[in-house]
């Protein structure tokens, strides 16, 4: 004999004592990017002028405001479908990081972009992410790699593996971030010390600030100021970066940039001026550009760049390229 309502008290007895499991959320997002255009050393090319790149990115909420994040990002050439730095990075180059979040402001475990590239970005109007238009991706932290040794034994240049990454709640606009990379590193030439950065942000209305310092193991260090303000339809930036090399003689790098972008209805114009001095060696950069939306996601764009060395030749790129958020 089946006693059915016994069963069903049982069963909702059980649902009704198990616990009760935190909401959690998967996104999958990327860039993609690809262009037809003539490199500074003449070559002609359909490729990458913008990095593509795709993440995975989620959270769980685990009650009392406390969360528990993730993020894994890859990037690629679109051109041919392989990933960027085949042999020399790691397949989630972009990040790889697991981490909590809550009042006390976020922190992240892994494989991120330390606190001066993680930031710079807002004071170029490409956001250091253009190779032929941005004076940015020219010539900031000319001097400066995160880390001389980790990518198979070469350079990375913006990224450190096993970082703890901090970024503090915002306070009237003010907010502080924190990187490092604790670990010691056993490549050869990889130094004894340990890196270490701090940035210090200021974004409030129209106005946006930044100054940060960083410190890699093997004692190269970089210290950035950057500064920019709306107007109406027009953003006005510039940055003053420092980079020195220790095992080039104490080689030290000067950068000067300034960047204006207009924006008329869905077209925005972008101009972009650096001087570099390496040692007293003095090279100029000009960049041109405009990006036309076709959508929120997707944009057509040209870029030109000109870069003028006083003890060189001067070089010119130019070309047209599609990107898609998503």
């Amino acid at each position: 004999m089946t006693h059915r309502p016994a069963l069903s008290a049982l069963f909702t007895l059980t649902l009704a004592s198990a616990p009760t499991w935190a909401q959690s959320n998967v996104s999958i997002s990327g860039f993609l990017d690809v262009g037809v255009f003539r490199a500074f050393n003449e070559t002609k090319n359909v490729g990458t002028i913008q990095r593509s790149n795709l993440a995975f990115s989620g959270s769980e909420d685990l009650g009392g405001g406390l969360a528990a994040t993730f993020k894994l990002s890859t990037r690629f050439d679109m051109d041919t479908g392989t990933p960027e730095g085949v042999g020399q990075k790691p397949f989630w180059q972009g990040e790889s990081t697991v981490g909590l979040k809550g009042a006390f402001g976020a922190m992240r475990f892994g494989r991120a972009l330390d606190v001066v590239s993680n930031n710079d970005w807002a004071y170029d109007p490409w956001y250091n992410f253009n190779r032929i238009a941005s004076p940015a991706w020219q010539f900031w932290h000319y001097n400066y790699a995160s880390d001389r040794t980790s990518n198979a034994g070469s350079a990375e240049y913006g990224r450190l593996s096993n970082g703890v990454f901090y970024d503090s709640p915002s306070f009237g606009g003010f907010a502080a971030h924190l990187s490092g990379a604790f670990e010691n590193s056993s490549a050869p030439g990889a130094g004894a010390g340990n890196n270490v950065g701090v940035s210090l942000n200021y974004d409030y209305g129209p106005a946006s600030a930044m100054l940060a310092h960083s410190k890699n193991s093997s004692g190269d260090t970089v210290t950035f100021v950057g500064g920019k303000y709306t107007i109406g339809s027009l953003q006005l930036m510039g940055a003053y970066d420092t980079s020195k090399f220790e095992a080039a003689v104490d080689s030290k790098a000067k950068v000067f940039t300034l960047g204006a972008v207009y924006s008329i209805g869905v077209t925005a114009l972008k101009l972009g001026f650096g001087r570099l001095d390496v040692d007293g060696a003095k090279t100029n950069f000009l960049g041109l550009g405009a990006d036309y939306s076709l959508s929120k996601r997707t944009t057509v764009y040209v870029s030109a760049g000109h870069n003028d060395p006083k003890n060189g030749d001067s070089t010119d790129a130019y070309g047209v390229g599609l990107s898609h958020s998503f």
